[in-house]
């Protein structure tokens, strides 16, 4: 059996935390600062765990295998979005353009409809803020006809009607 290394709590808690990211960047908490902040970052430089990028730190896969986590790979059969005519799918509903819910409403409003990782994908959260933003917001609050549809491979497709 494969043992761990030790991790200090807040080592812990940065490789956990950019781990769950899809870019795996490290981002420290707002209440690790000064010498704590740097103290914790080095001692991951100086193992391999992170590396220098231009916006901050990315993990490595050592970092993974130090957590006992492997690296996530997003699915080759996820397509981007277009990005045309993103207004006109806002056309009517009172939310803020560039918002995390309006990019949610535009995904649901296209016609092919969106999965649930690409409405993840889109708005940064999980999968159960997503369904209660589509219960809460979207159906009860703003009357958007949501309608849920499996394709052929047999995935959830959102669609708002």
């Amino acid at each position: 059996m494969d043992t761990l290394p030790k991790l200090s709590p807040a080592q812990a808690l940065l490789l956990r935390t950019a781990a769950r990211r899809a870019d795996g960047r490290v981002i420290p908490p707002d209440t690790l600062r000064g010498s704590a902040r740097v103290k914790v970052l080095t001692a991951l430089l100086q193992r391999g765990w992170i590396d220098p990028a231009d916006s901050g730190h990315m993990l490595t896969d050592a970092s993974y295998a130090a957590i006992g986590q492997q690296r996530s790979v997003p699915p080759d059969d996820v397509q981007p979005m277009d990005a045309t005519d993103d207004l006109q799918l806002l056309e009517g509903i009172p939310i803020r353009p560039g918002s995390k819910l309006a990019a949610l409403v535009m995904s649901l409003r296209r016609p092919q409809g969106a999965t649930s990782l690409q409405l993840m994908l889109a708005t940064g959260w999980q999968p159960h803020t997503v369904r209660g933003a589509i219960s809460g917001m979207l159906r009860k609050k703003l009357g958007l006809n949501v309608v849920l549809a499996h394709n052929d491979s047999g995935e959830r497709v959102y669609r708002a009607l």
